[in-house]
């Protein structure tokens, strides 16, 4: 089946069984700063678990789509990905086990209205108790499983696992010599609470025991994963594909634990390998999404996929990272250094590389990206609707980093091709400083030639390095800059623009509270106590690209700071300013430093500048202003991301 496919066939299956089909959270979380991506589908419900009521009812089921930037370097073999779509269905306080895991078996079963896969390819895990905190094992789940295998004519034995290690030398035969099909493990692979294992729960901390669904494929098993295969085994034979998890205790101030009045149901399935499974194929870069993407990679690189075990995986990490930023770039991050922004370029720059071991020296990505707006026009149309921002994004970032890529290897090659084991921290360190050269992608080159590097010694030479910079920029740059490159400047500008914009909008009540301006992108946090509307978003947008296609002139006055009070200028809040200012006005046409015609300025704020001379620089090559985000940054404040493209 196609993804789209298995996608809807799941969604239809819980709808018709009483669940409200709600949409999938953003890909970035909203009003979230403890975390920079949705990285599963049970996160934008925590509330809804832990008691708050739904708006949508007790039963809900969705598609979430999902990052887990901690999965960068595990992407290469055929089933891992750092973007995914996590099929989920939800009971809070409704159905519980003995409805969850016979849907759930039906829907994998059923040719009909399911995904038609053959049980005898289906194993499940349990949990087996958990002995430090007098946890008993989930008997319950093993009798509804061992029904419903023999529902359908096959014996299900059951058997206890322990630990991994254990597992790997008790391999899945039962006492009888039989294999078995329903086995138990501790609680670190059976177990789901926010902070892990039962004796790692605090008080008051709700958790239980979950129910894991694998796939056999069939493969023969790889050894060196231990000397026997099992469910758990990471040989590549069994993989998961469905997880039910129980909520159903309330960890006590003893350490005990008490059943909860209400027990809820958290299930999560990779879309992908479901997908995969109805194919009896693992490897996830073989369904339909990636189809597309992986045909331009292999015409450029004259390589077909799956011949060469090295090309394989930079194909793999190419079509997953691609896959990932047109979502994220869609979504309205663009490349930078810090947070969301920074894990995007290091996505592109690691795309980047692999294409280059594949052979292919010039620009690619933008042309893989494409692919992934038509496979998810249906489901996700903003993806292909934002293609042009997405093309544009990569094609700058790329071509930026195709010059770092080759003066860094060529750099980095100077360090290796002398005999060593090892590459000193200050070389790692100057590829970085002087050449550009990322951290991570020296380290992985290392790793790669069988060479060691000492990280430690790496980090502190970059904790100077960063501190010598902090002191340097809190003397030389002020008013939220990150420097004085001509993008940022513009962007400063727009910034001014933006928030008289937003006074004209919002009422005169909206004031800065705070920002941070690079040559990527502008943010702002203003006052403010609700959501804008996409109405008003809207309207911001169009009264600061109005002031850009009016070319008005951006005046600098000296002037005492009672003066400029009086003229009601901006200025930046909690910020003491000397008896001397310097402001900033934007218009009118004729304005200038001899006649800056204050009263039909369109803004006038305190600020020690840069600017440039005239908005009209802001539209250069076509540019127009547009709101990328705008999100709650603290109580009483919002905060507004803004590009120029």
């Amino acid at each position: 089946m196609t993804v789209n496919e298995v996608r809807s066939r799941y969604l239809e299956f819980f709808k018709s069984r009483g669940h409200a089909i709600i949409p999938s959270a953003p890909i970035v979380p909203e009003n979230d700063p403890t975390t920079l991506f949705t990285s599963s589908g049970m996160q934008p419900l925590v509330p809804y678990l832990l008691g708050q009521p739904h708006p949508e009812g007790a039963r809900l089921a969705d598609s979430q789509l999902s990052f887990r930037a901690e999965d960068i370097e595990e992407v290469g073999d055929n089933r891992h990905t750092t973007f995914f779509e996590m099929l989920g269905n939800w009971s809070l306080g409704d159905y519980f086990k003995a409805e969850q895991l016979p849907w759930f078996f039906e829907f994998l079963t059923n040719k009909e209205a399911g995904l038609g896969l053959d049980p005898q390819n289906l194993y499940v895990t349990v949990f087996g108790g958990d002995a430090e905190s007098k946890m008993e094992k989930d008997d319950e789940s093993v009798g509804i499983w061992q029904t419903l295998f023999k529902e359908k004519g096959i014996e299900a034995p059951f058997k206890e696992m322990g630990t991994e290690a254990e597992a790997a030398e008790k391999g899945m035969a039962d006492e009888q010599g039989k294999s078995a099909r329903i086995f138990s493990y501790g609680a670190k692979k059976n177990w789901w609470s926010r902070s892990g294992v039962p004796a790692k729960m605090p008080p008051g901390e709700i958790g239980g025991p979950d129910s894991e669904v694998f796939y056999d494929f069939g493969l023969p098993h790889d050894g060196k994963f231990g000397r026997e295969c099992h469910p758990n085994c990471d040989c590549g034979r069994f993989i998961e594909i469905g997880n039910s998890v129980f909520i159903q205790y309330l960890k006590q101030p003893d350490g005990s634990f008490k059943e909860l009045p209400k027990k809820n149901v958290d299930f999560g399935g990779g879309l992908e390998r479901l997908a995969a499974a109805t194919r009896a194929n693992p490897d996830v870069f073989l369904t339909d999404v990636f189809e597309e993407a992986r045909r331009v990679l292999e015409a450029r690189s004259g390589k077909r996929y799956g011949d060469d075990a090295s090309a394989t995986r930079s194909y793999r990490i190419i079509l997953d990272h691609m896959r990932a930023a047109s979502f994220m770039l869609a979504t309205g991050v663009v490349p930078g250094n810090s947070e969301q922004p920074y894990v995007l370029r290091r996505l592109i720059r690691r795309s980047i590389r692999e294409a280059d071991k594949l052979g292919i020296k010039d620009a690619v990505l933008a042309e893989v990206a494409e692919g992934y707006g038509d496979a998810y026009a249906e489901a996700y149309p903003f993806v292909k609707a934002n293609a042009a921002f997405i093309r544009e994004q990569l094609e700058k970032e790329e071509a930026q980093f195709r010059k770092t890529l080759a003066q860094g290897l060529r750099e980095f090659d100077k360090h290796v091709g002398r005999p060593t084991s090892h590459i000193e921290p200050a070389a790692a360190f100057e590829l970085y400083t002087t050449y550009g050269f990322p951290l991570e992608m020296t380290a992985e080159m290392v790793a790669e030639r069988g060479l060691t590097l000492d990280m430690d010694a790496v980090g502190k030479l970059m904790d100077e390095h960063q501190a010598k910079s902090r002191a340097g920029a809190a003397q030389k740059f002020a008013g939220g800059l990150a420097d004085h490159q001509e993008q940022t400047i513009k962007y400063h500008t727009a910034h001014h623009l933006l928030l008289k914009a937003l006074q004209k909008v919002l009422g005169p009540e909206v004031h800065q509270r705070g920002s941070n301006i690079t040559s990527e992108r502008m943010r702002m946090d203003f006052s403010f106590a609700r959501k804008m509307t996409p109405e008003e978003i809207a309207e911001a947008e169009r009264i600061v690209n109005e002031k850009i296609a009016e070319a008005l002139p951006v005046t600098r006055t000296v002037m005492p700071k009672a003066e400029a009070e009086k003229l009601g200028a901006e200025h930046e809040f909690g910020a003491s300013y000397p008896e001397q200012v310097s402001v900033y006005s934007v218009g009118p046409k004729g304005a200038s430093e001899a006649d800056p015609k204050f009263s039909e300025a369109f803004s006038i704020e305190f600020c020690g500048g840069p600017h440039v001379e005239n908005t009209a620089e802001l539209g250069e090559g076509g540019k127009q202003f547009k709101i990328a985000k705008e999100e709650a940054s603290s109580a009483g404040v919002r905060r507004i991301r803004a590009v120029l493209q």
